[in-house]
């Protein structure tokens, strides 16, 4: 049975003894996972202005849309198979063992809705990696060669309205008319989001972000 979510307060003060919780020593490579809207890519941005982590997101490792129509998919981006995933994590395995250079890491770009190949510095000073995606705990290969990689995965939720109303308004952002917007979360965000959450028992940590207030790092 998978155990509750940890409720994260407004002020978020939760997150403080969490980090200081995770393995020390080296470089730290902690995990976020969740559902499209989740609010991940929120908390890691967090992260790296409180406790200056890099982060360095499984987003960089979307097949480009080129190679996602040779194979048929690109009605479906987004979906697990539309990943490089083998390559994430042999990024996360380069990550891990190349500490004496910097390492580069692909980007995604919302607005061209494209990998960005090098757009991201992890430098050898770097002793905190955040990364995060949907797919970190699927038990198949090769996401279990991503999860060897982490030293922790926290899985964060929020209230589903609250998600869909978010992914809606980013589908539009990004160029979506508001009825195919609605459609793609429907058709494709929806589905994915539930192998997330049945994923969501192998994580180390479950947290509720539904009531956080994300605001400036003092």
């Amino acid at each position: 049975m998978t155990p509750s979510a940890i409720p994260v307060s407004a002020d978020g003060h939760e997150f403080v003894g969490l980090v200081a919780a995770l393995p020390a020593g080296g470089r730290t490579l902690l995990g976020i996972t969740g559902g499209p809207g989740a609010g991940k890519s929120t908390l890691a941005a967090h992260l790296a202005a409180a406790a200056g982590a890099v982060v360095v997101p499984m987003d960089g490792f979307h097949l480009a849309d080129v190679e996602l129509v040779r194979r048929g998919l690109r009605d479906r981006k987004g979906a697990p198979e539309t990943f490089d995933a083998w390559g994430y994590a042999a990024l996360l395995a380069r990550l891990r063992a190349e500490t004496a250079h910097e390492v580069l890491a692909p980007a995604f770009e919302r607005g061209l809705e494209q990998p960005l190949a090098g757009a991201i510095t992890v430098p050898a000073s770097a002793t905190l990696v955040v990364t995060e995606g949907n797919y970190l705990l699927l038990d198949e290969p090769p996401w279990r060669a991503v999860r060897d990689q982490l030293d922790a995965v926290w899985h964060v939720v929020t209230d589903d309205a609250v998600r869909l109303r978010r992914l809606v308004a980013r589908h539009e952002t990004f160029g979506k008319a508001p009825d195919h917007a609605r459609d793609w979360v429907e058709r494709v965000d929806q589905p994915n989001a539930r192998l997330v959450e049945a994923a969501a028992a192998r994580a180390d940590v479950r947290l509720d972000l539904t009531e956080w207030r994300p605001g400036p790092v003092s």
